[in-house]
């Protein structure tokens, strides 16, 4: 397995998805800066006006930004291949085809889960030493909160790694670049939402109830794909 995942790396020319990772970050911080400030002023309906949940919605918005990159990746590696039919020249090899589909997937799922967290903590840095020197926020971090903010931060990174599988389904039925992105933007739409009361965002069983589902139709596709021809 660690072979094929090597080889699928390769094969993916990555220099997108990370020059697209670093832009993604720049504009989060730049954003989530931007609504601080007007909290500040005391700007009517901004979100939040502490550090906490300066950390929250900035996580949120990168698992948005990652969950709809791993839809692309997911067509660019899968749906494509499929559609394209190009996926015979791997199916020709002597490995099992679950070996080779399972690669793709994992790799998927590992790219997100790692971007989401570095993100995730590097954007909250950000913000971090941002606030120490501007006090945007009249508040100082302790390190109870940041022993709170790593490990929520790799929770929902699993969370949203899994979810992130779940636009696989809708662009395998058609064999569907656009329904497998689509499906993305409308699964972040849905989750994502926020608000200083009740929000969905912060049930963090929703998100872990997703991830299952992303890998259940992970496995889903992986055990049918040697009973499937592709036509």
């Amino acid at each position: 397995m660690y072979h094929l995942l090597k080889l699928e790396l390769k094969k993916a020319s990555l220099g997108w998805y990370w020059k697209g990772a670093i832009v993604a970050n720049f504009l989060i911080v730049f954003t989530v800066y931007a609504l601080m400030f007007m909290g500040k002023f005391e700007v009517e309906d901004i979100p939040f006006h502490t550090l906490e949940e300066g950390f929250f919605i900035s996580g949120l918005f990168v698992r948005a930004v990652f969950i709809v990159f791993a839809a692309v990746l997911l067509a660019k590696l899968v749906i494509e291949e499929y559609k394209n039919k190009t996926i015979n020249i791997l199916f020709a090899l002597p490995v099992q085809r679950k070996k080779l589909l399972s690669a793709k997937l994992a790799l998927v799922f590992l790219l997100t889960f790692v971007t989401i967290l570095g993100s995730d903590l590097v954007v909250s840095a950000a913000l971090w030493l941002g606030n120490s020197v501007l006090q945007v926020v009249d508040q100082t971090v302790t390190f109870a909160m940041l022993v709170e903010k790593a490990g929520s931060s790799g929770m929902y990174a699993v969370a949203a790694a899994g979810t992130s599988l779940i636009p696989l389904y809708f662009g395998m039925r058609q064999k569907s670049v656009p329904a497998t992105i689509v499906s993305s933007i409308i699964i972040v739409a849905l989750i994502s939402s926020y608000n200083p009361g009740f929000s969905i965002a912060t049930v963090i069983y929703i998100p872990f109830t997703l991830a299952v589902v992303g890998l259940c139709i992970a496995a889903m596709v992986v055990h049918s794909v040697e009973k499937t021809d592709v036509l």
